[in-house]
């Protein structure tokens, strides 16, 4: 009696099986159509300035640089010099660059510092008079899209830097963006774009995936595509 019943319940479920159609695919319409370059920048064409004042690209160079908002992030436009502060590598470390520093503001979750050659993250000013990113739903982790002509690298604020500059992000962001991540020497003097989600971070602060994923749909909704 008990091997029968097994019997007519499994010839059930093999019938179900049959005749129940497959469950539809997750959508992933985000995926397959990333947020294009293009649309981001057209959308932080113009600047409503939240910055107290404004910073230089590098020591010496004119303070021209503001920092902008919206409603659900801030940017703004500058060159990129390369971070490779934090943990040591074959690529980032004090024969490579003399100014190079074992630590990172931010730490993983391990307590190390970040490595800038494997995680993609940028650099913002220490907080001061003229502008302090705490003020806007910034800091550690929060997420970032890195537009370079046609390319859109998401990372995360990982590191500060002086109080009077802006432009800068670790090796990898550079790599990924097909800009020279040299420390000495790397980098571009102009034509990067800065976008940083409001309240939006990423933990640990190391997921780079997490960062990637959480990038694509606050792009997506910054761009109103979704």
């Amino acid at each position: 009696m008990r091997v029968q019943s097994l019997t007519l319940a499994a010839a059930s479920a093999a019938l179900l099986a049959s005749t129940t159609p497959p469950a539809a695919p997750p959508q992933v319409a985000w995926r397959e159509n990333p947020v294009r370059a293009a649309d981001l920048l057209a959308k932080v064409r113009d600047c409503t300035p939240v910055s107290r004042g404004r910073y230089r690209s590098d020591g010496g160079a004119p303070a021209n640089i503001p920092v902008c908002g919206t409603r659900d992030a801030v940017f703004w436009k500058a060159d990129m010099d390369i971070d490779c502060d934090g943990r040591p590598g074959p690529r980032c470390n004090r024969r490579a660059d003399p100014y190079f520093s074992d630590s990172t503001a931010y730490a993983q979750s391990d307590g190390r510092s970040l490595s800038a050659e494997r995680l993609p993250f940028i650099v913002v000013p220490a907080p001061s008079r003229i502008w302090d990113y705490r003020e806007h739903g910034v800091g550690g982790g929060s997420v970032v899209a890195v537009v370079f002509g046609d390319r859109v690298q998401y990372a995360v604020v990982g590191d500060t830097g002086p109080q009077d500059i802006i432009g800068e992000a670790s090796y990898a962001t550079a790599k990924a963006l097909g800009i020279r991540a040299d420390p000495q020497g790397g980098g571009t003097p102009s034509g990067v774009t800065y976008i940083v989600f409001k309240n939006a971070r990423v933990s640990p602060i190391e997921d780079h995936a997490a960062a990637v994923t959480t990038g694509e749909r606050l792009a997506r909704r910054f761009v109103g595509a979704g």
